[in-house]
């Protein structure tokens, strides 16, 4: 293991690469419980929708815009906290968190991992980025119980699967501009 590069650092500086960002995020932000985003599949554009991690009710959205060219959109009915990894070009190795570079403090600390607040409106993601979206108020039915799993190893039952629809916080919207 001593020898092995997973990719998260850099294995002469040890300072984080840019998927170490994603993966933090996605530990902090993203729970074990699977939903559906529904959202029809389109070119460019890609939604996973999971419970909120420790937010009961709460759903987190990833959010990746694969387009190099266009940005795209989506309607959110519910307000959320923002959070979009970005660079100055795709091979860079600094990264953006909202805008703001993403760097190790004194003494090698993690940097204060902000959101921006978006209130219920379109929301657009520029080209070739990363987003994760916390709805705390989502009201999610099949994300009340937090870390709950059942007897067959499964996180979803019936109610999680009706509730789907009910608490469905996106309509797409397309490309944007």
């Amino acid at each position: 293991l001593a020898a092995s590069d997973y990719g998260l650092l850099d294995e002469n500086t040890l300072e984080p690469k840019p998927n170490y960002w994603g993966a933090l995020l996605w530990r902090q932000l993203m729970g074990t419980t699977v939903l559906e985003a529904g959202l029809p599949l389109r070119s460019g554009l890609h939604v996973y929708a999971h419970c909120q991690r420790n937010v009961p009710g709460g759903v987190a959205l990833l959010v990746i815009n694969t387009d190099r060219d266009a940005p795209h959109a989506l309607m959110l009915t519910t307000p959320s906290l923002r959070y979009t990894l970005d660079a100055a070009g795709l091979l860079d190795d600094r990264v953006r968190l909202n805008g703001r570079p993403l760097l190790l403090g004194p003494g090698d600390e993690l940097p204060t991992i902000a959101s921006a607040a978006t209130i219920a409106d379109t929301l657009t993601f520029a080209q070739a980025t990363i987003t994760f979206l916390a709805i705390p108020d989502a009201g999610n039915k099949a994300c009340r119980q937090v870390g709950r799993i059942g007897v067959d190893g499964r996180t979803e039952g019936p109610a999680a699967r009706a509730s789907r629809a009910a608490a469905n916080p996106l309509r797409s919207r397309g490309r944007a501009g």
